[in-house]
């Protein structure tokens, strides 16, 4: 199976009555030879990993190697308990989950990169908040992953998943989207719908762009795994209530990679333009590097 177009997938999965969780095992097993449980094994690996990586900067506080960012996975998290938010408690956990793993990246933690380190924070937030609710079972979450790997692989063989080459909106923009349409499959959605809710995350994230301080995936790529980690649990939601992508998810794919092509290199991963380019990024710069 190439996973090239979504549109292909969404129907293939429909005409097979299937999943495509399913359908993303089976092309996997037919490309390695590995039986369905041992992929399933080797992916509760993966989830371990993110759940770690969770646990670790939540229950208490990460920092980064270089000091200029952690401990805000942990902020958030007992925040959430003090009952003053403006948002849910259960909402802020998922906020909080993504912020721990990215931290964790930043002090050279284990991670699993969902697709790219930058954006590594926002699947493992989704899922593991889907676990803690007591919604779903390890097993269900494990083969829900393989969705998420479909979508992710649709996105980085129509357009980019690196930020050097599209912006942010490649990173995180594709994280969000694979982690909404993995939960839409999760919660039973259609085919039809996983789509619309990465239709959906997709656009919400077109023209992000790529502007880290330092050269660092540190600032600001930190904050937004964790504020779009709840978007993609909204874009989830809207597409299991019925909302559709007026604009086909495959299209806004092809849009993401041309304003991605028209981005200007200093907001493509080079830490020049962008918060990078702003005074306190330049001194930060200056402070990482003297002091390494």
């Amino acid at each position: 199976m190439a996973f090239t177009s979504l549109k292909e997938l969404i129907e293939l999965a429909e005409k097979e009555k299937s999943t495509i969780s399913d359908l993303t095992i089976a092309a996997e097993a037919e490309r390695s030879g590995d039986s369905e449980s041992e992929i399933l094994s080797k992916m509760a690996k993966q989830l371990d990993v993110m759940e770690d990586a969770v646990r670790k900067g939540t229950e208490s506080p990460v920092m980064s190697r270089t000091g200029l960012t952690g401990g805000d996975g942990n902020r958030i998290y007992q925040y959430a308990q003090n009952g003053k938010s403006f948002i849910q408690p259960e909402t802020l956990n998922v906020m909080a989950n993504a912020l721990a793993v990215s931290e964790v990246n930043a002090a050279m933690g284990r991670i699993v990169a969902t697709p790219t380190a930058g954006s590594a924070g926002i699947l493992p937030a989704v899922l593991v908040h889907a676990l803690d609710s007591g919604r779903f079972t390890k097993e269900e979450i494990v083969r829900s992953m393989f969705t998420a790997s479909a979508l992710g692989l649709v996105i980085a063989n129509r357009a980019s998943i690196s930020g050097a080459a599209g912006g942010c909106q490649a990173e995180v923009g594709s994280a969000t989207a694979m982690a909404a349409g993995t939960l839409v499959e999760l919660a039973g959605g259609t085919p039809e719908q996983v789509g619309n809710a990465v239709g959906i995350a997709l656009k919400n994230s077109l023209g992000l762009v790529c502007d880290p301080v330092a050269g660092l995936v540190e600032i600001p790529c930190i904050i937004r795994n964790g504020l779009h980690a709840i978007t993609a649990q909204a874009a989830a939601d809207m597409a299991l209530a019925g909302v559709n992508s007026v604009i086909p998810p495959d299209e806004v794919i092809h849009v993401m990679h041309e304003v991605g092509q028209q981005m200007p290199e200093s907001l493509r991963e080079t830490g020049r333009g962008g918060l990078a380019g702003t005074p306190t990024g330049k001194r930060l710069r200056e402070q990482v590097f003297n002091r390494n």
